[in-house]
């Protein structure tokens, strides 16, 4: 097991990242509380070890020192999130982790920095930034449609070291109109980050709600702080508040966040103002799950509303790109994972059918409502658009049999597999 000492200032996602890994790989890695940025890392004795003078650095407990925050992640972490023994997986981990540095963290930089102040606004830069970002996210999107992590079926280096590369930009910039169109990107970073590991070391994540702005007031402020203490130039520090006369300006950098204020009203709920009907879906999924089939399923029909509730058959659009059907479970699953806000509305019943390398996946929902929920809320729209949505006429047998057979898990799909493995939502 490798332990050692991490040198590095507080907040900085790149030892997040580092400590993260080595809590999955049962590392022990102390992070120095001793350590101040500026004074520690310019000192004689950690630059002889580290000569960039640069964090985070790390120091084994055998003497290895390491200052390169991927390198340090490779050494703490175990050979799972290596990629196992095979060379081919260690090659596609190496991959994306240059992915991230090469890829994602300049454009995030590019974008991001400003909004905090930390680097002066230039339009075009941000532009491009913004570019290669959706760039970035494309590429995600497509590998992940059938995947739940980036290298094999288990976490990896891949995972940690992309997700943290991202989170500067999905906490401050990424809106919900901006992350739309990636639910796979989504899905899979939201995975990433709140396994314990990660949430222990960085948090819950956090999505922006908003996309942040340049703010030149603090651009400003930041700049003459850093003057003053630096220099203590009194020009320097007489010219700052210069820098702060386009007040108008400011207004304006502000309007766009005043004109964006519509976006409370999304979070309303849009189910609370359809009509409740007599239909109670708290009672139904305790029926469901404290009682047989043979007594829920009858209760369900006795007390099914068919005006104000509607049963919705889904299909996976891509069976053909399906691998181990454990993975297409795991597909399903972390798509009801991100729908807590449908939960009080919904229930659904979804399954995998066939073998490995020969699955489908469909199910059976009823919600409140007789529209596509999915599209009642931009937070639903996730991971629904992979699926094909179909109406059914909640009165007919073709829908009865659907229901009975989905919620009690058992049959085949239209092809002739046979039921394998199944994820209720309720």
């Amino acid at each position: 097991m490798v332990s050692g000492t991490l040198f590095t200032y507080p907040g900085n996602f790149r030892a997040e990242k580092i400590m993260s890994v080595a809590k999955m790989s049962d590392s022990n890695v102390k992070v120095d509380d001793k350590f101040v940025f500026g004074e520690t890392n310019k000192s004689e004795a950690f630059l002889k070890k580290f000569p960039l003078g640069k964090v985070p650095a790390f120091e084994g407990s055998d003497g290895t020192c390491l200052f390169e925050s991927d390198a340090i992640a490779w050494y703490v972490a175990n050979a799972q999130l290596r990629g196992g023994a095979e060379p081919h997986a260690q090659a596609a981990v190496a991959q994306w982790m240059a992915f991230a540095q090469n890829e994602v963290l300049p454009a995030a930089c590019t974008w991001v920095f400003p909004t905090m102040g930390i680097m002066a606004f230039n339009k075009n830069a941000t532009e491009r930034a913004k570019e290669d970002v959706k760039k970035a996210m494309d590429t995600l999107n497509k590998v992940l449609l059938t995947k739940t992590y980036l290298v094999g079926e288990r976490i990896t280096l891949a995972d940690v070291c992309v997700a943290y590369a991202m989170k500067m930009l999905f906490e401050n910039v990424l809106d919900a109109g901006f992350r739309k169109p990636y639910g796979n990107c989504v899905r899979w970073y939201t995975t990433i980050m709140n396994q314990p590991a990660v949430v222990g070391v960085s948090g819950t994540p956090k999505l922006a709600d908003k996309m942040a702005q340049f703010d030149a007031k603090k651009f400003a402020e930041m700049n003459a702080s850093g003057d003053n203490k630096g220099k203590k130039d009194n020009k320097k520090k007489e010219q700052a508040p210069k820098k702060e006369q386009p007040k108008k300006a400011e207004k304006k950098e502000e309007a766009p966040a005043a004109e964006a204020e519509p976006k409370p009203v999304k979070e309303k709920d849009p189910f609370a103002a359809m009509p409740a009907g007599s239909f109670v879906m708290d009672e139904w999924k305790k029926m469901f799950s404290n009682n047989p089939e043979d007594v829920s399923m009858p209760w369900f029909w006795e007390n099914f509303d068919h005006e104000n509730y509607s049963i919705w058959y889904c299909e996976y659009m891509y069976p053909d790109e399906l691998r181990l059907t454990f993975m297409s479970a795991n597909l399903v699953g972390g798509m009801m994972q991100r729908l807590d806000k449908l939960r009080k509305y919904a229930f659904g019943s979804v399954a995998v059918f066939g073998s490995n390398n020969n699955s489908s996946i469909s199910g059976v929902w009823c919600w409140r409502g007789q529209n596509l929920a999915f599209e009642q809320s931009e937070d639903l729209q996730i991971d629904y658009s992979s699926y094909k949505w179909t109406k059914l006429d909640s009165k007919s047998e073709d829908c009865k049999k659907k229901v009975e057979d989905y919620f009690r898990q058992q049959g085949s799909d239209s092809t002739g597999r046979e039921f394998c493995d199944g994820k209720i939502f309720k």
